[in-house]
């Protein structure tokens, strides 16, 4: 068994301010999306939009944010970066998903993670369609709703589904080159269009790994965090390097990280 560690009490506080205000996010969010017809959508590039949805969510999240830790940095999606001096980030997705969320498909979530010292210190992830909140803290275990969460214990790819991410920063031909060579390799794809409800799969065992060759930090830093939590292998990366530009994103359980871990090598060039 692993030794678990308690969370200093900043994280704990944290932690516990993070999934209550995930979930009335989340609460906000699903009654937008319960009148779809209403909101004002605009493209801000291919395949990328925002609604008046994601602006307000963002805008009660940081006001929550700012509210309960004052001296704690804010970086969000759709919001400009509000600069502290604890020493705290907090990295916010208002609704990943946005896609899948203008057209009804009940597939978005919303999204916390909270980085100090270049490490992610806790992650939330609030799905309200299925009402399913993904959280955890380093070194205390990776959880949905209330039960621990395990990563896939797969030791082949053609043991269960991968998650395939693309984006419209990449070249598509990376990910046609992933997807080519994880199919000669007895593996079969899954996408739903939200990165970070997949890296949550990964870290809940429902996929058995994922790779995007490039992600924001609002959309992989909690995932990440989870996944390791949950006995997962991530492809480690500076938590600041990642909030100033992203970065490729391989996660795993780990009989078959080294294996996705080849495949990217080969396809994202």
């Amino acid at each position: 068994e692993r030794f678990v560690r308690m969370p200093s009490d900043d994280i704990q506080l944290r932690l516990n301010f993070a999934k209550q205000v995930a979930e009335e996010a989340g609460q906000k969010a699903l009654s937008f999306f319960q009148r779809i017809n209403d909101l004002e959508i605009q493209q801000k590039s291919i395949q990328d939009y925002v609604s008046n949805a994601d602006l307000e969510v963002e805008i009660f999240i940081r006001r929550c944010i700012s509210v309960s830790f004052p001296n704690d940095s804010i970086v969000g999606e759709e919001h400009e970066n509000t600069h502290g001096t604890s020493g705290y980030t907090w990295v916010i997705d208002p609704i990943d998903g946005t896609t899948n969320f203008l057209t009804e498909i009940p597939s978005w979530c919303v999204v916390l993670a909270c980085v100090h010292e270049d490490e992610t210190k806790l992650g939330v992830v609030y799905e309200p369609c299925h009402n399913e909140l993904f959280w955890g803290a380093k070194d205390i275990g990776a959880f949905l709703n209330d039960k621990s969460v395990n990563v896939s214990k797969s030791k082949s790819l053609d043991n269960g589904s991968t998650g395939v991410g693309m984006n419209s920063r990449t070249a598509s031909h990376m990910t046609v080159c992933f997807i080519e060579k994880l199919i000669k390799r007895g593996g079969i794809f899954y996408r739903n269009a939200s990165g970070a409800l997949m890296l949550c799969y990964v870290a809940s065992g429902r996929l058995i790994g994922y790779a995007e060759p490039h992600m924001n930090a609002w959309d992989c830093l909690a995932g990440q965090l989870l996944i390791k939590e949950a006995g997962g292998t991530i492809e480690m990366q500076s938590a600041k390097k990642m909030l100033s530009q992203g970065g490729r994103v391989i996660a795993s359980g780990p009989n078959i990280f080294d294996e996705i871990l080849e495949i990217a090598n080969e396809a994202y060039i």
